[in-house]
């Protein structure tokens, strides 16, 4: 592997992705062409994808509905594949906030969000925002009214959460794509709310 004209060995990872596909392909298991389309659509996914999502609940009550019901059908219907997952949608309120975390691993909705920061996968997310959500989210600069209900949601192996940001006041008659500006990757893990520019 070249980098800046010097020799890089390739890592332990990397052999092992580089061995495994060129055996793949050597036995007829998937082609070349199938491999790069499958990693073209997984550079494809990034926070837009969700935040699209977000701002069409936001302007379609129907569509909200479906969403809060069963998260996976109704991404579904607008032509996102969440693949053999089931993602819940859990919406905020004035006086409930949800934040996301997977506490044994880094479980995360990557088909709406991409990858996940790296923040979310480390220990002391994983560990601290379950024991102290107010000091976790205080740090991310989101600073939250007592009165304010914290709900910390665990992913799994098979299921998926997604914060469901509140609208920000001020933004009535915007258009999908407006409203889907405001919202960061940070906003559906729940560790900011969109604000306006």
């Amino acid at each position: 592997m070249k980098d800046s004209g010097s020799y890089q060995p390739y890592s332990y990872f990397q052999l092992m992705e580089v061995s495994l596909r060129e055996l793949l392909v050597e036995k007829g298991v998937v082609t070349e062409a199938e491999v790069a389309a499958a990693v073209e659509d997984m550079r494809r996914r990034t926070p837009e994808r969700g935040a699209g999502v977000v701002a069409r609940a936001w302007l379609d009550r129907d569509f909200k509905a479906k969403l809060l019901e069963n998260g996976t059908e109704a991404c579904e219907q607008v032509g996102l594949d969440v693949p053999a997952l089931k993602l819940v949608v859990v919406e905020n309120t004035p006086g409930v906030h949800n934040v996301i975390v997977c506490t044994l691993c880094s479980c995360y909705p990557r088909m709406l969000l991409g990858i996940p920061p790296d923040w979310y996968k480390s220990h002391a997310y994983r560990s601290r925002v379950v024991r102290e959500p107010r000091t976790v989210l205080a740090e991310f600069g989101l600073s939250l009214d007592e009165a304010t209900t914290v709900r910390v949601h665990d992913s799994t192996a098979d299921m998926r959460y997604l914060v469901l940001p509140m609208r920000p006041a001020g933004t009535e008659g915007w258009s999908e794509e407006r409203l889907a500006a405001l919202v960061t990757r940070d906003c559906m893990i729940g560790v900011a709310v969109p604000r306006l520019p």
